[in-house]
C-alpha cells in the first residue's frame, strides 16, 4: 500500500484484511518518483506465478497525485510480471462513486429516468478530493456540474482547470458566498454536499429556496450533518425543498455503497488477471450494488 502521506489510512488497511488479503505492507511519504522501483521489486520477488497473489493500492489525498501514482505502476510492470493496482486517495474514489450512484437511483425513481443528464449538479465543498471525483462522473454523464468554494472562484477554478487537463471534462468553478450561494441553490437539481466532516453547508432556510431540486446527498458523517434535517441513514428520505419533490441520502447510507464498493474492487484484485482500477471502475461496481 502506497501513500504519498506519513502513515497508510487504517481503514483502507482494515478493508483489504476483511477483502481476503493476509499480509499488508505499507509505505508512507512516498512520492510518484518512488513508484516504480518499489512496483519492480514487488513484481520481481516472485515468478509469472505468483505475481497473482500481490496486488498495491495507493492512498494519499490528491486526486491527481494518486492517478500519477496509478500510471507509474502500470508503466513498471513487466508482463508476465504484472500484478493489479487500486486507486483510491482517502477514499474519495469510491465514496464520490458511491455517492453518484445513489443519487443516480433517486433520480430515477423519482422521475427522472435520464439521471444525470442535463440536471444541473451543485457540489458544496467541492474543492477537495470526493467532490473532484464526483464532478468528473457528474459531467461525464451529461450533468451540468458546479464545484463550489465557499471562499473565492480562483479556489474552485483551479481544481475545474486540473479536472479538464487530466480528465478532458467541462465542470463550472463557482464561488458559494453568501452573495451567490442562494441563487446556486435555487437553480441546482441535484446536490452533493462533499464539505469537511462537521460543517453544515445546506440549511433549512437554504432548502426552502431550492425550487428546483430532486435529490441530494450529504457525506458528513460527523454531527452536525452537512444537509440539515437529514439523518446519516436516510435513504430517499423526503426534504421540506422549495421544489416539493426532493428527496435526500444521508451519509451512511451512501457509507454502505462505498463499504461494498471498495471491499469489491479489493476482490476483484485477487481474482488473478491485473486490473487498474480508479472511480470509473468504481462507479460502475457501485451501480450494480445500488442495483442488487
Amino acid at each position: 500500500m502506497f501513500t504519498p502521506a506519513r502513515n497508510m489510512s487504517p481503514f483502507d488497511v482494515n478493508m483489504a484484511i476483511d477483502a481476503g488479503y493476509q499480509h499488508v505492507a505499507t509505505y508512507g511519504d512516498m512520492s510518484v518518483g518512488d513508484v516504480t522501483a518499489l512496483t519492480q521489486d514487488a513484481i520481481f520477488s516472485r515468478g509469472p506465478k505468483g505475481v497473482a497473489r500481490t496486488g498495491i493500492f495507493i492512498g494519499g489525498r490528491d486526486i491527481d497525485q494518486a492517478d500519477d501514482m496509478l500510471r507509474a505502476a502500470r508503466a513498471a510492470m513487466t508482463p508476465p510480471f504484472e500484478v493489479s493496482v487500486f486507486a483510491d486517495p482517502s477514499g474519495a474514489f469510491t465514496t464520490a462513486a458511491a455517492a453518484m450512484a445513489t443519487l443516480e437511483r433517486a433520480l430515477a425513481a423519482h422521475g427522472s429516468p435520464g439521471g444525470f443528464s442535463g440536471k444541473r449538479f451543485l457540489i458544496l465543498g467541492g474543492t477537495g478530493p470526493v467532490g473532484a471525483a464526483a464532478a468528473v462522473l457528474g459531467a461525464r454523464l451529461g450533468a451540468h456540474a458546479q464545484i463550489v468554494s465557499h471562499s473565492s472562484v480562483e479556489r474552485a477554478r483551479h481544481v475545474t482547470d486540473m479536472l479538464a487537463k487530466r480528465y478532458e471534462v467541462e465542470v463550472e468553478p463557482v464561488c458559494g458566498d453568501a452573495a451567490h450561494k442562494p441563487e446556486l441553490v435555487g437553480e441546482a437539481e441535484v446536490i452533493l454536499a462533499a464539505a469537511k466532516a462537521g460543517v453544515e453547508v445546506l440549511s433549512q432556510e437554504e432548502l426552502r429556496g431550492a425550487g428546483k431540486l430532486i435529490a441530494a446527498a450529504d457525506l458528513n458523517a460527523v454531527p452536525p450533518a452537512g444537509i440539515a434535517g437529514l439523518g446519516f441513514l436516510d435513504d430517499r428520505k423526503p426534504l421540506p425543498a422549495g421544489s416539493g419533490r426532493a428527496v435526500g441520502i444521508g451519509a451512511l447510507a451512501v457509507g454502505q455503497v462505498k463499504y461494498q464498493t471498495q471491499r469489491r474492487l479489493f476482490e476483484r484484485m485477487l481474482e488473478g488477471k491485473a486490473v487498474y482500477l480508479d472511480f470509473r471502475d468504481a462507479f460502475e461496481l457501485a451501480r450494480a450494488v445500488c442495483r442488487e
